[in-house]
């Protein structure tokens, strides 16, 4: 099962191209588009230390964070219901992961 998020066009950053969070069995992808490239990050869901929601008004900001110390996992511009989905989805994975 794959969840795919995509941020809000009316954001910093995500005017032309957007970023695209997914979440798989096994890992949390954030995809970003450019001109001609696209970076693409990856942390597996056994490595995620904590995820961080940050609300404003009208989009939120994800933060997810590993356990190998690089750097954090950061998008903004999602709506209030993806980032906490995204949260719920990570969390009930490493739930599982533990049994």
């Amino acid at each position: 099962m794959t969840e795919t998020f995509k941020a809000s066009r009316w954001t910093t950053g995500n005017h032309l191209f957007t970023t695209v969070i997914e979440v798989t069995d096994s890992a949390v992808i954030r995809r970003k588009r450019s001109w001609f490239s696209v970076n693409e990050i990856s942390i597996h869901l056994s490595k995620v230390a904590s995820v961080r929601i940050e609300t404003g008004m009208l989009w939120s900001d994800i933060i997810i964070e590993s356990t190998g110390g690089s750097d954090p996992l950061a998008s903004h511009g999602h709506t209030k219901a993806d980032a906490r989905r995204i949260k719920e989805l990570i969390e009930a994975a490493q739930t599982r992961g533990m049994r």
